[in-house]
C-alpha cells in the first residue's frame, strides 16, 4: 500500500475506532461467537471446527489474490465487530496484522507451530530469497492440523462454555487431512519417477510438495504481482527439459502468460489451474479447502500423465 494510502487509510481506522469505542458493545458481544479470517481458505477450516458455535467468515472474497490484498475501512469495522481474528501468519497478512495492534480484538497465528520452510528449500530458489518464509503451510495436511488445533484453541478461549466442542472437531477433522494425505501419497507414487515434478507459477506448494514427494519448481516465488524475469523463465524452460517433465500448471489467481510460454518453448501440456489462495464459490470446482487439495492433485496426475483420473477411489 503506498505511504500516502495508508496514512489516509490509518486515520480513518483511528476515526473508526472512537466511533464504535463511543457505541458500547457491538455484535459480537451480542451471542454466538464471530470469527474473522484473512481468507476463504482459513474460514472453511475454522467453520469445521466451530461447528453450529460460531459464525466463521472471511475477510477476501472468492477468487481474491491475497498477497497484494488493500484493506478497506470496512474490513477494520468488521474486525472490531468480531470476537476472534484469525490470520496466517508467515508475513502473508502483514497487510492486515499491522492494523491490528490499536483493535483491542483477540487474534490467533493460524500457522504457528508448523514446520515452516524457506523459499530457498526449493530448488531454483534465488539467493536472495534465503530469509523469506513460505507462508503456503495451509498447502500440506498435516500443517493444515496445525491451523485446525490452532483455530480451537482460539475459539476455546473466547467461548469455553465450547471448548471440548471445538478440540473434538478440530480432532475430526484432522482425521480427515490424514485420510486425505494418504490418499495424495498414494496418486504421486504412482506416476514414473521423471513425472513426479510439479511446475507452477507461484512457489506456492512446496509444503504439498513436501507432503506427496512431488520435486517442485516455479517461476516466480511468492509475490504473484511481480513480473516473470528472463532469468526466471529460462530456469524454468531449462528444468522441464532437463526433466523432460510432461506437463506444467499455474495458480487460479495469477496471470499464466509466463507458463504457457514456457509450455511453449518445451513442448510440455499445459496440464491446468490449479487452487491455492482462495476457494470458490459453492458451485464451483474447489468450494471447500479439502475440495481444493484433491482437485489440485487430481489436476497435477491427469496433467502429468495425460489421462483422466478420479482420486476418490485410490
Amino acid at each position: 500500500m503506498p505511504p500516502a494510502r495508508r496514512g489516509a487509510f490509518v486515520l480513518v481506522v483511528v476515526m473508526l475506532a472512537a466511533l464504535l469505542g463511543a457505541c458500547g458493545t457491538t455484535q459480537a458481544d451480542a451471542g454466538e461467537p464471530k470469527v474473522l479470517t484473512t481468507f476463504t481458505v482459513l474460514a472453511d477450516i475454522g467453520r469445521n471446527v466451530a461447528g453450529p458455535h460460531a459464525e466463521v467468515v472471511s475477510l477476501t472474497k472468492f477468487g481474491a489474490e491475497i498477497h497484494g490484498y488493500e484493506p478497506t475501512p470496512g474490513d477494520l469495522h468488521k474486525a472490531m465487530d468480531a470476537s476472534l481474528v484469525v490470520v496466517n501468519g508467515l508475513h502473508l497478512d502483514d497487510w492486515f496484522e499491522r492494523f491490528l495492534d490499536d483493535i483491542d480484538v483477540p487474534r490467533i497465528v493460524a500457522s504457528d507451530g508448523v514446520d515452516a520452510m524457506g523459499i530457498s528449500d526449493v530448488p531454483g530458489a534465488a539467493a536472495d530469497d534465503a530469509d523469506t518464509p513460505n507462508p503456503h503451510a495451509w498447502m500440506s495436511p498435516t500443517e493444515a492440523k496445525v491451523y485446525a488445533d490452532n483455530i480451537a484453541d482460539g475459539l476455546a478461549a473466547v467461548d469455553p462454555d465450547h471448548a471440548d466442542d471445538y478440540r473434538r472437531n478440530a480432532a475430526e477433522y484432522g482425521e480427515q487431512l490424514d485420510a486425505e494425505r494418504r490418499r495424495l501419497v498414494a496418486a504421486v507414487a504412482a506416476l514414473p519417477a521423471n513425472e513426479r515434478a510439479l511446475v507452477s507459477c507461484e512457489g506456492a506448494f512446496s509444503y504439498l510438495a513436501r507432503d506427496t514427494g512431488l520435486t517442485e519448481h516455479y517461476i516466480w516465488p511468492v509475490n504473484s504481482e511481480q513480473e516473470a524475469t528472463p532469468q526466471q523463465m529460462r530456469r524454468t524452460v531449462d528444468f522441464v527439459r532437463t526433466r523432460n517433465v510432461p506437463a506444467v500448471f499455474c495458480e487460479s489467481t495469477v496471470n499464466d502468460d509466463p507458463m504457457l510460454q514456457v509450455q511453449r518453448e518445451t513442448g510440455a501440456r499445459y496440464g491446468g489451474v490449479l487452487y491455492v489462495d482462495s476457494l470458490s464459490e459453492s458451485d464451483g470446482p474447489v468450494p471447500t479447502y479439502l475440495d481444493l487439495l484433491r482437485h489440485d492433485v487430481s489436476t497435477i496426475v491427469d496433467g502429468l500423465t495425460g489421462k483422466d483420473g478420479d482420486l476418490a477411489d485410490s
